[in-house]
């Protein structure tokens, strides 16, 4: 029996499913820190006490996050626009983005889930085109399409970019839940003696919320850092704040750019966090 017993020992192997390898964690660890690396980089170069772009830095101080602060409550008068400004259009245009991409995609991810019809394949290619196609070219696109029309749309150019662009996360996050809610549930709610309108309303739509909620955050956070495609359609006056960033940068090379980006990823990190406690792995689709 030990004879038995050892040869299954020799076969066993050496890492227990559910548990990494000293190569595979090594792997891991070197991903995970080269996609950290620009983050960590941004963090850093922060709290320089350089007046300069050096790094890495050779002294460290908070007097970048004072300037930005300054910045943000006396904004210089010599700036076409100030960084509040920029703010509150990044979150109008984010806030206007979730609701009518979630809007849209609700009815959408159920007639596509649930449904049959002629060109179904299509619809879904379509959907999810805005994830290949290059962004350069649909912001060149849009622009020579918002310009055609007869009328100044401003801001809601900004608006439709994004509801494009968010589009397909959200409608891919609500055919999640829909996939995991049995056509059962319907059925019993029509027996019981609900319309089919209602048995949607009362029992799918609650159903969905954690795809719903998570379609509306990532719809959030993909336009409140868009830049290419907003780069090609923004105004003087509907300047978000991933532009305004780059114009600093772009005019003299400002370090609290560096700051700023720090908040911006600190409103995105809490989002992601909100996220995971709203819903967790539940319907979550990327």
């Amino acid at each position: 029996m030990s004879t038995i017993a050892r040869s299954r020992a020799f076969h066993l192997p050496s890492t227990m499913p559910g548990r990494l390898g000293k190569v595979s964690g090594l792997l891991a660890t070197i991903v995970l820190f080269l996609a950290a690396l620009p983050i960590l980089t941004m963090i850093t170069m922060s709290f320089s006490a350089s007046d300069t772009l050096d790094f890495p830095p050779h002294a460290y101080s908070l007097q970048w996050y004072r300037a930005a602060w300054h910045t943000f409550v006396s904004p210089d008068a010599s700036d076409v626009l100030s960084m509040g400004s920029a703010l509150s259009t990044s979150l109008i245009v984010a806030i206007a983005t979730m609701v009518i991409a979630t809007l849209v995609s609700v009815p959408a991810a159920y007639a596509l889930s649930r449904y049959r019809f002629r060109g179904k394949p299509a619809v879904e290619q379509l959907v999810a085109l805005p994830l290949v196609y290059p962004l350069v070219m649909l912001g060149l696109s849009l622009l020579l399409v918002f310009n055609a029309l007869p009328v100044e749309l401003g801001v809601f150019r900004l608006i439709i970019a994004h509801v494009i662009l968010a589009l397909p996360f959200t409608v891919k996050n609500c055919a999640a839940s829909v996939a995991t809610i049995g056509l059962e549930f319907e059925e019993a709610a029509c027996v019981l003696g609900a319309s089919p309108r209602r048995a949607l309303i009362d029992v799918v739509l609650p159903l969905m919320k954690p795809g719903i909620l998570a379609g509306m955050l990532f719809a959030f956070i993909i336009s409140f850092n868009e830049f290419t495609v907003t780069f090609f359609l923004y105004g003087i006056n509907t300047m978000t704040l991933p532009v305004w960033l780059y114009s600093r940068t772009v005019s003299s090379l400002d370090p609290t750019v560096f700051s700023f980006a720090v908040f911006i990823v600190a409103i995105d990190f809490a989002l992601i966090w909100v996220l995971e406690k709203l819903v967790g792995d539940e319907g979550v689709a990327l």
